[in-house]
């Protein structure tokens, strides 16, 4: 979707249409969600603070997030894209993988598809798609960012090669900001230099994604499209207006985070057995403190003694906080309890 959540909000209110949008808090520790393009156009987007965005577009206009109706609408997209497929993966409410290689409906052209689709998500929703249309999961991925907004942009095989060469490894899905940073350092810019880096530096420099880096740039991405994505954890987090360094005022917002994040673990119907804390002081340091419990968190109360003790572990802070967060994991895996019928097709 072409900036989701600003989209919808000027779609909403005809009034903030044609205007730079902000979704976030416009507060001195507020982080924008999400820009409209005409925000996009002064340096505004998602994750930067939202003192540095007014700063740079003085007429920004911020409006809080209502995550509701985002799901609202794309629980009606993925309606839409189960007409086509059963394998849609999604990957946050605004984003999702689809493999048409066996369409349930449609041309058979993964390419009119695609067409087909964003013109009905316009039609259904009064909102713009962009689709990236390709033989794997990276160079669709890739494609998509393309010709935003509004767009369709197709890498076939015969082209992929070239297409990867040419593009700015900042540019490829998987390389973050710091690792574009440190391929920067030994001169490598573009796709064309990193397939001239073998695997072993690579996987030394990097680790396993290394691995990752030296197939994508060579086009090969075997991962299948999941239908199904299995729920890895659960969490809540806190970013304070000022820094906190009393224990009382850290235990009454730890309180009111354990608060949201059992409400969270309820909806998702899950059972953790691990917690971990995080914890970002003033000057943006970041740690973590975890602990894994002999049985399964199965009621607030032993989700807030826990949490509790996380945040005494290791006495007073030594610096000012500006955020907290809880995260439960390591699931409850549920045994397949009932016989599996097997089907035979003669």
């Amino acid at each position: 979707m072409d900036a989701f959540f600003a989209s919808v909000e000027q779609l909403d209110n005809p009034e903030l249409r044609g205007k730079p949008v902000a979704v976030g808090s416009s507060g001195e520790r507020g982080v924008v969600a999400a820009a409209s393009y005409e925000a996009r156009k002064f340096g505004v987007k998602s994750a930067l603070s939202s003192r540095l965005a007014k700063r740079r577009c003085p007429d920004l206009i911020f409006v809080k997030p209502r995550f509701h109706r985002y799901k609202e609408i794309t629980n009606k997209i993925h309606k839409l894209f189960f007409e086509y497929t059963d394998l849609v993966e999604p990957l946050s409410l605004d984003e999702a993988y689809l493999d048409v290689t066996y369409a349930k409906k449609g041309k058979p052209s993964a390419t009119l598809i695609a067409k087909e689709i964003t013109s009905r998500i316009l039609a259904e929703t009064g909102l713009t798609a962009s689709a990236g249309v390709s033989y794997n999961k990276f160079l669709a991925k890739v494609a998509s960012d393309v010709n935003k907004p509004n767009g369709i942009f197709v890498v076939t095989p015969d082209r992929a090669q070239e297409f990867i060469d040419k593009l700015e490894v900042r540019k490829f899905f998987g390389i973050g900001k710091v690792t574009a940073g440190k391929l920067h350092e030994i001169g490598i810019w573009r796709g064309a230099d990193l397939k001239n880096m073998e695997r072993l530096e690579l996987v030394h420099m990097f680790g396993k994604a290394g691995n990752y880096y030296y197939d994508i740039c060579r086009g090969e991405d075997d991962r299948l499209v999941l239908a199904s994505r299995q729920r890895k954890s659960v969490g809540a987090e806190q970013t304070f207006l000022t820094d906190l360094f009393f224990p009382a005022d850290l235990e009454t917002e730890l309180l009111a985070i354990c608060n949201i994040l059992w409400d969270r673990i309820e909806r998702a119907k899950v059972k953790g057995k691990t917690l971990t804390l995080k914890f970002k002081y003033s000057d943006f340091e970041q740690h973590t403190r975890s602990k894994t419990i002999s049985g399964y968190f199965s009621t607030k109360a032993k989700l807030i003694s826990e949490g509790e003790l996380l945040l005494k572990a290791g006495g007073r802070f030594s610096k000012g906080i500006r955020l907290l967060g809880l995260t439960v994991s390591n699931f409850l895996l549920e045994e397949v309890s009932k016989p599996v019928q097997l089907v035979i097709e003669f």
